[in-house]
């Protein structure tokens, strides 16, 4: 695991992969969520960069490709009904292996180990905590529900010491993984609602509970996640109510804003802080603004030309993009789309980068969600960028492309 817990580089991406057989058998899997939405004819056309990139950079992505098949074979099993199922009574999906696959990928892509990442050996160290809980407090299962969910949290954040991190820059990245969270006991809210939703999964199991209790998940930046018995719920805990697809859309969303790429200016989305910075500045008036985000894109074709795409201020293209086709996969939210685009923008993926955003235009005419009006425009700038760049006479992909993908060189 020693791959998730140092910094590591990025190269310049520059070619494509379809999705894996594993999990695109049909159109029908690829955007299942959104061809039932908007009848996108063109899923089965949906392709992704980062594994088959790396590959013919010379970096062996077997490891990372069997942990991608490994969570796409978890997410098939999101029915419709399952994707609102609260993590505190989820039967469908495996959550805890689904979140060490994720952690398995990444840790392949950052380390190269020749070795990948334990699932299993991850996933017995996760049953032990309810084994242990069983143990130490066996007593507990004859008392009363509020005194069995008391000890509960006793045994997870005073016996074993499991503390919460607000964890949405890389200094912290240990606490996104759960192989890290199980090893040093630090860990995003988001974390430890699945290591609390999954106790609880073995003591059903076991038939060791006989009422309902749901988790309530802290939206503040310092609460612990906490049970409560189901029958006293209130219509205000709704909201802190985690399901199967909330649970993994968040911890997908926790490494895609932890380490994307342009991590200045809080003030603005993802997809702006890109977009911005792909056209240097956002036409505003401001001078010294308009330099900085200038300075800043140079910083990063700078970065990108060593084959130099990971620091603590600027992200990690490799995880980003990972973590931005998983959640495509998982086929909550169009917007998605647009945001994976424009970082196949920033490697050079132009016609990639068109190709997801015209996915993204059809998908969002039938969706629900809705839209900021200076992101659109944002989007129409880059569209229009992008038809510019491609319609040049004699256009091609810029020939040093390759040896940022040949320099395996680590920062650490």
């Amino acid at each position: 695991m020693s791959g998730l817990a140092l910094a590591s580089p990025i190269y310049q991406l520059r070619v494509h992969i379809t999705l894996p057989s594993s999990s695109s058998s049909s159109s029908s899997h690829i955007f299942r969520g959104f061809v039932c939405r908007s009848q996108l004819g063109r899923a089965n056309n949906l392709k992704f960069v980062l594994h088959e990139a790396l590959d013919s950079s010379g970096i062996n992505t077997a490891h990372a490709r069997d942990a991608r098949e490994g969570f796409c074979s978890q997410i098939k099993r999101l029915s419709n009904i399952e994707r609102e199922t609260s993590i505190s009574i989820n039967r469908g999906v495996d959550l805890g292996r689904t979140a060490l696959y994720i952690a398995a990928e990444d840790d392949s892509l950052i380390s190269h180990s020749s070795v990948p990442l334990p699932v299993d050996a991850f996933l017995e160290r996760l049953d032990d905590h309810s084994m242990r809980f069983c143990t130490q407090y066996s007593s507990s299962f004859r008392s009363s529900p509020e005194n069995i969910i008391k000890c509960l949290e006793r045994y997870l954040y005073v016996d074993k010491g499991f503390r919460r991190t607000n964890a949405r820059n890389q200094s912290e990245q240990r606490a996104l993984y759960l192989p890290s969270v199980l090893t040093h006991r630090l860990g995003s809210a988001t974390m430890l609602s699945l290591i609390y939703s999954e106790i609880l999964k073995m003591l059903r199991l076991w038939g060791l509970l006989d009422f309902d209790i749901e988790i309530f998940f802290p939206h503040n930046p310092i609460s612990l996640p906490r049970g409560y018995r189901k029958q006293k719920s209130k219509e205000s805990d709704q909201p802190h109510i985690m399901t199967s697809e909330s649970l993994l859309t968040e911890i997908l969303r926790d490494l895609k804003n932890a380490f994307w790429p342009f991590q200045l200016d809080n003030n603005r989305s993802l997809f702006l802080r890109a977009a911005h910075a792909a056209n240097y500045s956002d036409g505003s008036n401001n001078v010294e603004e308009s330099a900085f985000n200038l300075a800043s894109a140079k910083a990063a074709r700078h970065r990108l030309e060593r084959g130099v795409w990971t620091s603590v201020r600027f992200g990690d293209m490799r995880r980003a993009l990972s973590a931005c086709e998983r959640l495509i996969l998982l086929e909550t939210d169009p917007k998605e789309l647009r945001d994976y685009s424009v970082l196949l923008y920033h490697c050079g993926f132009y016609e990639e980068s068109l190709q997801f955003l015209r996915y993204y235009q059809d998908a969002k005419k039938e969706s629900s969600d809705s839209f900021i009006d200076v992101e659109e425009d944002a989007v129409e700038k880059l569209i229009i960028r992008l038809n510019l760049i491609l319609m040049k006479e004699g256009w091609s992909r810029p020939s040093h492309g390759k040896s940022f993908l040949s320099n395996n060189s680590e920062p650490w």
